[in-house]
């Protein structure tokens, strides 16, 4: 009798390694005993293998499934692994078709209940806010069924890599400091913090999207189980929204229908050639702009700024967080990139006037924080009075678009950047001044991207729209 001992209980690994060298001695599933800790292996002592000498071979799909079911919550999934490795390494080839196969039934049910615990986790797992000695961090309590924290661990750091946050769960704990993750042994949903003014808004968040008119309670149920309402925030209004959903739904009904008014098409009339004083004017009157809602949540306006004369004029989406404070353009993470762009390809930022699409900061409030949200049509449409005044005013050769919400405003038209970026495009004809525009990323596209070697070619490749920009002013300097 050989006994197996593994490290710990997604030792994929090790197990790995030991199934090899099993399959290589020739050792049949019933003459091995899997554990996880030495003490915990009563029928036999730990077999020291020797290194495997045949090489092993295993369809990829059994491989994945290994990687799935050893996840499993089920002491005899190791034995049931190596049955599965032994009878394919004996000959059965296409084991895993034979669905009503004993063992390839229960494998596939451990595995489907496995990636049911995952998208559970990843769905209803909430961080809360800490913050100690000054330091904000954040943590989650959850309880999976199955032994999946180091699996998804990847996950969260894509998915909240500026966060530094612990995921606290009875078996295993996962640590992500900003730069490094580690695991650490399981904890007590004591180690999390019952006060969290986050809290406050999942329960809003929640109630705004809940359509009474739609309810099922036993569909939600099997989505949302009991289980993970104790760490939900937004449970807390569940009975009072299925209490209500009848009554809601009746209002509903008894509102009469109305029918939204036609659009009409209508075309964007160019403004007249203001004098060079209604720069200025424009400005101080934006303090005052009301021409879509953005202003009330907004700290300020905030309006272009460079020489008037400038042969570059730089435009982006609209004002960020920290350009909202402080009243000026690209000021933020996406203006310091772009400040480092512009210098590799040549361009000085005090030549150029930088503006954005849309004056006003449009966010959405989290906590402390305040998340950017893209203007849509119509803030782009009415805050272009405004683009139309510094357009006419500086009269640009060149007009880099930067992004999509820039296109849009510009040309008049929804625009592919990626398709459409880096070559130079004439501006609608009846549009004063003329020029040329060229569309490329927005500095802020450069940020989010996860990958490093993305960003690295992306921002070659940004650079070199710049490049191209400052050639085709350098090109009309020369014809004129």
């Amino acid at each position: 009798m050989a006994g197996i001992v593994l490290e710990h209980e997604v030792d994929w690994k090790g197990f790995r390694t030991a199934a090899r060298a099993l399959v290589s001695a020739e050792i049949p599933p019933a003459d091995i005993v899997w554990s996880v800790c030495a003490e915990d292996d009563l029928f036999g002592a730990v077999t020291s293998l020797p290194p495997p000498t045949l090489e092993l071979r295993l369809p990829r799909a059994l491989v994945t499934l290994a990687e799935t079911v050893i996840q499993a919550h089920a002491p005899a999934r190791f034995a049931l692994l190596y049955r599965l490795i032994w009878r394919t390494a004996q000959g059965e080839r296409y084991l895993l078709e034979q669905i009503t196969d004993p063992d390839v039934d229960r494998a596939r049910r451990l595995a489907q209940s496995v990636r049911r615990d995952t998208h559970k986790m990843r769905a209803f797992l909430r961080f809360r806010e800490v913050t100690t000695d000054g330091a904000t961090s954040h943590v989650a309590w959850f309880e999976p069924q199955h032994y999946i924290v180091e699996a998804n661990a990847d996950f969260f750091v894509r998915c909240f890599a500026g966060m530094t946050w612990s995921i606290l769960t009875p078996y295993r704990s996962a640590h992500w400091d900003g730069t490094a993750l580690s695991f650490t042994a399981g904890a007590s949903p004591k180690d999390v913090p019952d006060d969290d003014h986050l809290a406050e808004y999942w329960q809003v968040y929640f109630s705004a999207i809940f359509n009474p008119a739609r309810l099922k309670i036993g569909a939600m149920l099997s989505e949302m189980p009991r289980k993970y309402w104790k760490n939900l925030p937004e449970a807390a209004a569940i009975p009072e929204l299925i209490a209500s959903a009848a009554a809601r739904t009746q209002a509903m009904i008894d509102t009469p229908t109305l029918s939204p008014p036609r659009p009409t098409k209508r075309s964007h009339r160019p403004l007249p050639l203001p004098d060079q004083s209604s720069l200025a004017e424009a400005r101080a009157e934006a303090t005052q702009c009301r021409r879509c809602p953005l202003w009330a949540s907004a700290t300020q306006i905030v309006f272009g700024e460079g020489p008037t004369d400038a042969a570059i004029m730089l435009i982006g989406e609209q004002a960020g967080d920290q350009e909202d404070l402080a009243g000026r353009p690209f000021i933020g993470p996406a203006g310091q990139l772009l400040d480092r762009a512009l210098q590799e390809a040549g361009l000085d930022r005090r030549q150029l006037y930088v503006t954005n699409a849309v004056k006003h900061f449009k966010f959405t409030p989290r906590g402390k924080r305040r998340l950017h949200q893209s203007p849509d049509a119509s803030e782009i449409a009415a805050c272009r009075w405004w683009l139309d005044i510094e357009r006419a005013n500086v009269a640009p050769a060149v007009t880099v678009l930067l992004g999509g919400s820039a296109g849009r405003a510009v040309l008049g038209r929804p625009v592919a950047v990626l398709r459409e970026r880096g070559r130079p495009m004439p501006l609608p004809t009846e549009q004063r001044p003329q020029g040329v525009a060229l569309l490329t990323v927005h500095p802020s596209f450069l940020l989010r991207l996860p990958d490093e070697s993305a960003k690295i070619r992306e921002y070659a490749a940004f650079v070199a729209d710049l490049r191209t920009a400052a050639t085709l002013v350098n090109n009309r300097s020369a014809a004129t």
